[in-house]
């Protein structure tokens, strides 16, 4: 796509990456809609837990400010979305379409990194392809994390999409900041992390899959432990309508507010306290 600079953005994607442990290592991983790249770190024998990025940009490596924490409970692997900014590399045009696909892809993956279940978390949209995993592979789903879920158990905001659309009908590194600095209110994030989310625009993306928010009857069935956190601050969603929502539709969901933290900080600049919840989520404790 013309004004994306592929170079530019790896050079990005890579100095965020180095943020990470120093264990980290750099696995592909094929899967019938293409090789997915995965970030990986902790113990090869501790539980593993499967990390999916938000989009709009989004990456795996934007977990850096907990990977440390997980890392000391589980094997973490941070997986790049097909089709998405990032280094997972599309079969042509066999990407997912539809979330019967992105459940095969995950299936793909959990099976290429040899794994029969997995810890699962994600933040906004990757937080909706894991809560729509585990509706369809409960099996394959020990514990779920979601990180101020969007479309999951309520709607975007009217001004969320309306700021959002000039950055999402024709992305620019200038629109993608001004789109930040509204919905962030002006908290500064890293330069490192802000720069590989300009360099991401104009990504030659797919369209990613999208669909209706899960129906209430499947989520009183999940029958997983989950954990709901959102952003206080939030610009996308109402945040209590969704934990409202959620503490009436899950039978096993543990519910909290991140303060002082807007949707789209989440996970880099997330408030102190977070990995330590999210470790004693994982641990049953």
């Amino acid at each position: 796509m013309a004004g994306y600079d592929g170079q530019a953005f790896r050079v990005a994607y890579d100095k965020v990456l180095a943020k990470w442990p120093a264990d980290r290592e750099a696995l592909t991983v094929a899967t019938p809609f293409g090789d997915t790249r995965v970030n990986a770190c902790g113990p090869r024998e501790a539980p593993p837990l499967l990390l999916l990025p938000g989009g709009d940009g989004a990456t795996s490596v934007s977990w850096y400010a907990q990977a440390a924490d997980l890392a000391r409970v589980r094997r973490v692997y941070a997986a790049d979305l097909i089709g998405a900014p990032g280094l997972s590399a599309p079969a042509g045009d066999r990407h997912p379409r539809t979330v019967a696909d992105l459940a095969a892809w995950l299936d793909a993956l959990l099976d290429g990194l040899e794994l029969t279940s997995a810890d699962v978390g994600g933040h906004s949209y990757g937080a909706w392809i894991a809560l729509q995993y585990a509706l369809r592979a409960p099996a394959r789903v020990r514990r779920l994390f979601l990180l101020d879920p969007t479309l999951c158990l309520a709607g975007f905001k009217a001004a969320y999409l309306l700021h959002a659309l000039p950055m999402l009908l024709r992305p620019s590194p200038r629109r993608v900041r001004a789109f930040l600095d509204w919905e962030t209110r002006g908290t500064e994030p890293d330069p490192d992390w802000l720069r590989l989310q300009e360099a991401a625009a104009g990504f030659p993306s797919t369209k990613p899959v999208t669909g209706p928010r899960p129906a209430p009857d499947a989520l009183r069935a999940l029958d997983v432990p989950v954990l709901l956190l959102v952003a206080a601050n939030s610009r996308t969603h109402d945040a209590r309508a969704v934990v409202d929502r959620a503490g009436a539709v899950l039978a096993r969901v543990e519910t909290g507010v991140l303060p002082d933290v807007s949707h789209h900080a989440l996970p880099q600049s997330a408030p102190d306290g977070l990995a330590r919840r999210l470790t004693a989520f994982l641990s049953g404790c």
